[in-house]
């Protein structure tokens, strides 16, 4: 008998795919997280999207190549420059290169996406992640962006 129920175990263990494990921004219990990410795609270009462990986070890629978190506080003024991606603004944090922090503009709250550019295209993922976090409406535009 204790080898029937080994059996199955063993399939489902190797059927799972490892949840990733991201902190919950300080704003995720925010509505407009809740609007974002039930819009999340299942798919940015070639990268699946996988399961997460924290409230407004997704996760695409194996190994995750493209992180987000919704509930950040919001941002207006900076002077990192700002890119335009899936009618979105965008913030561009590049001090972790190759890793590409991306953080919306002028949206409260802010969302958070974060790119490691040798495994994922940051245009592809900010292009497929606009019309979610396009629910969070902006209260400007950057005066310079860069295309």
């Amino acid at each position: 008998m204790r080898k029937l129920f080994l059996i199955p175990i063993v399939l489902l263990l190797a059927g799972c795919t490892p949840i990733v494990n991201l902190g919950a921004a300080e704003f995720s219990n925010d509505p407009a997280c809740a609007e974002v990410s039930v819009r999340l795609p299942d798919q940015l270009g070639e990268l699946e999207k996988r399961q997460t462990n924290a409230q407004a986070t997704g996760a695409w890629g194996d190994p995750a190549a493209v992180l987000l978190r919704c509930g950040l506080e919001g941002v207006e003024v900076s002077t990192l420059p700002c890119v335009t991606a899936g009618e979105v603004d965008w913030l561009v944090d590049d001090s972790d290169a190759p890793n590409y922090r991306f953080i919306s503009y002028a949206r409260f709250p802010a969302v958070e996406v974060i790119v490691d550019s040798k495994n994922a295209s940051g245009i592809t993922a900010l292009e497929g992640l606009g019309q979610a976090v396009s629910q969070i409406p902006a209260t400007k535009v950057c005066t310079t962006v860069t295309n």
